[in-house]
This record gives C-alpha cells, sequence and structure tokens, in this order.
C-alpha cells in the first residue's frame, strides 16, 4: 500500500476510535511517559496541539507545566518551515491547517530543546513515520540532537519502507496489549 492509501486508512481508523477507550489509553500512556527518563529530565518540552481523534497532548502539556518545564509548541510558514515557540494558551490563532498555533514568531532555539513529542499517522518498528504529508516535522528534525517520541495507537504501526529523506523518532510509546474497555 503506497503512504497515502495507508495515511488515509490509518486516520479513518483513528477517527472512528471509542472516544471512552481512547479517554483511558491517553491517561495510561501519559503515565508511561511521565515516567521515562527523557521526559524526568526535559526542561523545555515541544508538543503539538492535537486534533481530537490524535494522542491527546493536553495530559502531556497540563502535567509538564505542573512540573515546572517549559512548553513550546509548533508555527508552521510557508515551504515546510517550522519554528518552536513558548506555549500561550492567550495568544493562539487558527493556522491553515485548522489547528491552533502561536501568534508570536518568537522561536526558541533547538538546542534549547530537550525533547520534542513528534506527530504522525502511521508508524513502523524502526521510528519512521507517514506525517500528514507537508514535511514540516522531517525538516525540523534534521538536525535537531535531542530526544524525539512519538505516543501512539496500536493501530498506527504498520508496514512501509520510509523515503530518504524521512527522519525516524528516537521512542515510540504506546502498548501492545492495549484493551477496549
Amino acid at each position: 500500500m503506497d503512504k497515502k492509501k495507508l495515511r488515509t486508512t490509518i486516520l479513518t481508523m483513528l477517527k472512528s476510535q471509542d472516544r471512552e477507550w481512547k479517554s483511558h489509553y491517553d491517561k495510561r500512556l501519559a503515565e508511561r511517559l511521565f515516567c521515562l527518563p527523557i521526559y524526568q529530565t526535559a526542561t523545555t518540552i515541544a508538543v503539538y496541539l492535537s486534533f481530537d481523534f490524535e494522542y491527546d497532548t493536553t495530559l502531556v502539556i497540563e502535567r509538564a507545566l505542573a512540573d515546572g518545564k517549559r512548553i513550546v509548541i509548533p508555527k508552521t510558514y510557508p515551504k515546510g518551515k517550522m519554528i518552536f515557540v513558548d506555549y500561550d494558551p492567550k495568544t493562539l490563532v487558527t493556522s491553515s491547517f485548522g489547528v491552533p498555533e502561536p501568534e508570536s514568531s518568537q522561536e526558541v532555539a533547538k538546542e534549547m530543546i530537550d525533547l520534542v513529542v513528534v506527530p504522525g499517522v502511521v508508524f513502523n518498528n524502526q521510528g519512521y513515520r507517514i506525517g500528514y504529508g507537508a514535511g514540516y516535522y522531517d525538516r525540523y528534525l534534521k538536525d535537531y540532537q535531542g530526544e524525539t517520541v512519538s505516543l501512539i495507537y496500536p493501530s498506527q504501526l504498520s508496514y512501509f519502507i520510509p523515503q530518504k529523506y524521512d527522519i525516524p523518532v528516537k521512542g515510540l510509546l504506546y502498548e501492545k496489549s492495549a484493551t477496549h474497555f
């Protein structure tokens, strides 16, 4: 199956997940993340603002802020450029993709970010991902030296061959034995 068809198939599955199961799963996965050394030692964490069918990143944002960590979120520009900006829920605007993003353009340098929570639609077991097709994260992560992790549902795992410009995440966090409630 090609990337486009695989993306469409998995997105359809994600959008049809049982909301109660998803909520329980998201919370369990968040707790696993909070126990990891990459989370515990991070002082600045880059997190995307999720669609309602994706892993609920508000769980990570709220806990990280409560833990005194700095949260930065993506801001996108034409031609695949993306930066991370300090999270301020009072100054969010809707992007051309329909997701909230910061109004500010005050970039936080890559070397200041300890951990990037990376979105994606499909992942293989080497950490390669199929995103939404614009390549923002692959471009950003190309020379990023910190830690990367994706929090995913088991249904997002699939076999595919990455392309030469794809950048894998260093860790995939999911429950292999997840059951529906």
